[in-house]
């Protein structure tokens, strides 16, 4: 996107990423800093990702809207040739309940455009300095969450059967659960293999504390969590003396852009 543009009126649903500013995409930078309008969910977006907006701007919060008062708010702003942004937190594919505003969108013929960002579990493994797919270890990534009151977890996502493929397992929006999340997890995990509990990611308090699986939940009880905390569950957080190596970079594999070598050469 050319810096010079402007923006088709149209509505631009972008992720955030999990906290820091300097976590935005080049793409979600340029479109707040053009921007007629910006709607933002301001109890899960620091207001430092608002530092490139234009002054002319118009500024929403929407920590205390409902779907019924932000859809006609962008609906309204585009039909009077102003292009909106609607930032959320993290990536939108995620928890974000973009797709029923996707949805009315399109009922309304407004045109929208998606935007992706950083989630948080990028950033906790950024942070935690692992690779959660690690070769010979574990090649799985579940990202889920458990039964809340706004948001069911069909039957067949029950957290008991997910922990049973010993992937690494991200637990969103849990904080509140966590005694019965912690033992789902126990039936599948050791007690005692390390996980993170990750509170508030790229914020300026974020803080990180790595933990067995059976003190889960007294430590998010200790420190007081409910929200805005994501569980790292996985054996690469585990301190393994020797594991596989992906063959990748091996000098015996050969791809398109290499040929096969051997190991003195």
């Amino acid at each position: 996107m050319n810096n010079t543009e402007s923006l088709e009126p149209a509505v631009y649903i972008v992720g955030a990423g999990p906290g820091d500013p300097e976590l935005l995409t080049v793409k979600a930078y340029n479109l707040l800093a053009k921007a007629d309008v910006i709607l933002y969910a301001d109890s899960l977006v620091p207001k430092q990702m608002l530092r490139v907006v234009r002054p002319d701007a118009e500024v929403i919060g929407t920590a205390n809207k409902t779907l019924e008062d932000i859809l006609p708010l962008m609906i309204d702003r585009v039909k009077k040739g102003c292009s909106v942004v609607r930032l959320h937190s993290g990536d939108p594919s995620l928890y974000g309940a973009v797709y029923e505003q996707m949805q009315l969108l399109a009922e309304a013929e407004i045109d929208f455009e998606i935007v992706p960002g950083i989630s948080a579990f990028q950033d906790a493994a950024a942070k935690l300095k692992v690779e959660l797919t690690v070769p010979g270890l574990v090649q799985t990534i579940i990202l889920t969450r458990i039964s809340g009151k706004a948001t069911g977890v069909p039957s067949s996502e029950e957290l008991g059967s997910l922990a049973a493929h010993g992937a690494s397992l991200c637990l969103y929006l849990s904080a509140r659960h966590v005694w019965e999340a912690q033992q789902k997890l126990i039936e599948h995990y050791s007690p005692q293999i390390p996980i993170a509990i990750c509170y508030r990611l790229g914020w300026p308090d974020e803080q990180i504390w790595v933990v067995p699986l059976e003190k889960m939940a007294v430590v998010t009880e200790e420190k007081q969590l409910v929200r805005t905390t994501l569980y790292v569950i996985s054996p690469a957080l585990e301190k393994v003396e020797k594991v596989g190596r992906s063959g990748l970079y091996s000098p015996q594999h050969t791809h398109l852009f290499r040929g096969s070598r051997g190991v003195g050469e």
